[in-house]
């Protein structure tokens, strides 16, 4: 794909902060960029596509359909990645992801960061497990927030 990458920002994503500059350069070599303008589509809930995200400037908003509504989810910040979990299952997307003011994304399609297993393996391994570090990390907030949740509901441990 060969474009420009701005490396030091990759190292300080999620995704490349494991990685020497020089890792980060060969990751460049099979991603994309994508520049969204404010309120632009980057994906849709239900897409096909395993691509993965890594938000480099800007802010993106992960919207779920709740019963027929858009609500945003959460506002990813600068460095953090989305579709991990389409990117390793290959499966459709789970949240739509709008720019929330203008925003650079990089890209990584699966079958373009395989290309870099045999000659890169380190690489390859690095990276998976920043992504299983980075899925861990949201299902521990996740069960904090659910924990919280059922003290308020519950009215137990003063919470509420």
């Amino acid at each position: 794909m060969s474009i420009e990458i701005d490396v030091e920002a990759m190292c300080k994503s999620t995704i490349g902060k494991e990685l020497t500059p020089d890792e980060c350069r060969v990751l460049a070599t099979v991603m994309g960029v994508k520049y969204l303008k404010d309120k632009e589509l980057l994906s849709k809930e239900g897409d096909p596509a395993g691509t993965l995200y890594i938000l480099i400037e800007g802010k993106l908003d992960l919207f779920s359909d709740k019963e027929g509504k858009e609500t945003v989810i959460y506002t990813m910040n600068k460095g953090e990645c989305a579709g991990t979990r389409a990117f390793i299952d290959r499966t459709t997307r789970k949240a739509t992801l709008i720019a929330h003011g203008d925003a650079t994304v990089y890209t990584l399609e699966p079958d373009a960061f395989e290309t870099i297993i045999d000659g890169n393996p380190r690489v390859i391994y690095k990276v998976m497990r920043a992504l299983f570090r980075n899925t861990h990390t949201n299902l521990i907030r996740m069960n904090q927030e659910a924990r919280q949740l059922s003290n308020y509901i519950n009215k137990t441990q003063g919470r509420y």
